[in-house]
């Protein structure tokens, strides 16, 4: 009778997760509170202005300004907007109503949009400041 030697396969490296963290700063004129949330959106997807790209997570907060961090983030580079609806009606599951002040995070005059590396392993840490001046159309 034979036997095979069995070999131990090599173990596979565990994936590092990915961590980003936000401080988010509204210095606009509206209320922000449980019903006039800001909603942050992260994408892996720099054409996400243009529609038809789905985030890759949601966070949300009820105050002018907060730390929010987004564990286990699947991919590098990511992309932050952010979105405030004065009116309060904004769920996060469309296109962002009228009127609504949006930010994308280290967006440049041109319209180049921040690209975020993360290493896997790595926490990234950003700031970001939006007010009412940009608003969607």
């Amino acid at each position: 009778m034979t036997s095979w030697a069995q070999t131990a396969q090599p173990a596979k490296p565990e994936a590092k997760p990915r961590t980003l963290t936000a401080k988010v700063s509204y210095t606009g004129a509206g209320t922000v509170d449980e019903k006039h949330k800001i909603f942050l959106f992260l994408f892996d997807n720099p054409d996400f202005r243009n529609g038809g790209v789905a985030p890759i997570a949601v966070k949300t907060m009820s105050s002018k300004s907060e730390s929010l961090t987004f564990t286990e983030v699947s991919a590098s580079p990511v992309y932050l907007a952010a979105i405030y609806d004065p009116k309060g009606e904004y769920q996060g599951m469309d296109m962002p109503p009228s009127g609504a002040s949006v930010a994308i995070y280290g967006m440049t005059p041109d319209g180049e949009i921040g690209a975020i590396k993360i290493e896997p392993g790595q926490t990234v840490k950003i700031e970001m400041t939006f007010d009412d001046s940009t608003k969607m159309p």
